[in-house]
């Protein structure tokens, strides 16, 4: 059974500004436009409630309760990309990331014929410099590794290195987090409760 969303005509006005402004915008898509077409009761539904919306993690980038996304996009120096895949193969995820408790994900794409990089990862708090700032006295041996591959990169220990982050971080228009709300820490928890639940059912059988 559906839950009718009560809605105001001033919200039901806006709500057909925004689909309105989305036929537009597919008129000449013919796939999208039936897609759109298929989708406006859901979208009238979701519009209605009220999207979850990005806020901004401070300097660059974007961020949805606790957690915060940084993309990247630079060009190699010559052979760059040889050593950093090099690197990489050798070391899989134990580069010392670990070391850093608020790291969700992250990830190394090569791009356009290994000219480029793209660097992505998210992590916990709304303080892009808190972040840097972690990575920077944790393992910044490690991150020289990783991006003296890179232009004009000048060592994580150099007090412009934010400014160069910065000149090459591209904010994301779009990002989805499906538990906004848990911090690396939380997820620890919560696994480690859960573990200890199972184990104490297994002992009641």
């Amino acid at each position: 059974m559906t839950t009718q969303i009560q809605t105001t005509p001033q919200q039901d006005e806006t709500i057909e500004k925004t689909i309105q402004g989305l036929r537009q915008l597919y008129a000449d898509a013919p796939v999208g436009k039936t897609a759109l077409e298929n989708s406006i009761p859901a979208l009238r539904e979701k519009l209605a409630k009220g999207l979850r919306s990005n806020e901004s993690a401070g300097r660059v980038g974007l961020r949805q309760g606790k957690v915060s996304e940084l993309t990247l996009i630079f060009k190699f120096v010559p052979g760059g990309a040889k050593r950093l895949r090099g690197l990489l193969q050798v070391m899989g995820v134990n580069f010392g990331t670990e070391k850093v408790a608020t790291v969700h994900d992250q990830r190394f794409v090569f791009l356009d014929n290994d000219t480029k990089l793209l660097f992505a990862t998210a992590y916990d708090g709304d303080s892009w410099d808190t972040y840097l700032d972690e990575f920077a006295t944790k393992i910044p041996d490690e991150l020289d590794m990783l991006f003296s591959e890179l232009e004009e990169f000048p060592g994580f220990r150099d007090p412009s290195v934010k400014d160069w982050i910065a000149k090459y971080q591209i904010p994301a228009e779009n990002w989805y987090v499906a538990h906004p709300d848990l911090t690396v820490r939380d997820i620890r928890r919560l696994k480690r409760i859960g573990k200890a639940a199972e184990e104490f059912l297994d002992k009641l059988q």
